[in-house]
């Protein structure tokens, strides 16, 4: 079984990739993220192409904003809209979606950004964190994989220059232990425990030219309970979908059980298009002078 999870930004926009994504890549179950369409928008927009492939569809959305989907070509049952009792900002926000997906429970989460450290979205990006860990606790968590834009880079390996980073979000210490406490559950960062100590991002900024120097981070994962976890034949990230005309600023991450169809053929496809920058020489966009 193929799993991806991809954080599209607006699935209206990003149409004219996605469906020749899912032709080329052939997923059986697909996590979006940011789809940014009500239900029934993203079903008139959607659900007939998905429909001829094969793939059953559950989805939370709200117009313009947020909104998770999961595609599924090994059945869909047991939907779970939103995280119960969840915290909102201050109402609930159409940030998570999970289904049992051939005996595996599968969540789609859009992880609240935090915008800045210790603002008010900040505390409900780890209130958030807080209610999934519980959800996933709830439940199965050797049989759960937890797919999607987490915003949080789990280590300083995790993104082109920690010192980028200073006074950002992403990297706090709060929000890497939330992610610690998600993780103690039994759940395995696959990607992560496939290669150890690659160079791997799946996010770069549109501006400034980051995707092009690779200067990204690696924040969309897949977290996978212990018996999925012992199912990986591979894990990667499908870097060649951020490149050309129209991309997202997010690549897909791939995780192949029991079987991989196109070999281990690495966590970057294609390889890095540049090599690191020397330590403090970079900034972020938003953080140039």
């Amino acid at each position: 079984m193929r799993i991806a999870t991809w954080n599209v930004n607006s699935v209206k926009q990003r149409l004219p990739r996605l469906l020749p994504w899912l032709d080329e890549r052939e997923p059986d179950v697909v996590c979006l993220q940011e789809t940014k369409l009500t239900d029934d928008a993203f079903t008139a927009l959607f659900g007939d192409e998905l429909s001829q492939r094969g793939y059953a569809v559950t989805t939370y959305g709200e117009a313009s904003w947020n909104g998770v989907a999961i595609l599924s070509k090994v059945g869909l049952e047991d939907v779970v809209r939103g995280i119960p009792d969840g915290p909102g900002f201050p109402e609930p926000e159409a940030r998570a979606v999970s289904a049992v997906c051939d005996g595996v429970r599968v969540f789609s989460v859009y992880v609240p950004n935090g915008r800045s450290p210790d603002s008010d979205h900040y505390h409900y990006k780890l209130a958030w964190l807080a209610a999934l860990r519980d959800m996933v606790e709830a439940g199965d968590a050797a049989r759960t994989v937890v797919c999607g834009d987490i915003n949080i880079a789990p280590t300083d390996d995790d993104v082109f220059d920690p010192e980028a980073y200073e006074g950002h979000t992403h990297v706090t210490a709060p929000e890497r232990a939330a992610l610690a406490e998600l993780e103690a559950l039994g759940l395995h960062d696959v990607v992560r425990d496939r290669w150890p100590s690659e160079r791997v991002f799946s996010y770069w900024d549109y501006r400034a030219g980051m995707f092009h120097q690779d200067l990204g981070m690696r924040i969309d994962l897949i977290l996978g309970g212990d018996d999925v976890a012992g199912r990986v034949k591979a894990a990667w990230i499908d870097r060649k979908a951020r490149k050309g005309k129209g991309p997202s600023d997010h690549a897909p991450v791939i995780v192949d059980l029991d079987a991989a169809p196109d070999g281990d053929i690495g966590p970057m496809v294609p390889p890095p298009s540049a090599p690191a920058a020397r330590r403090g020489t970079k900034k972020l966009p938003q953080s140039a002078d």
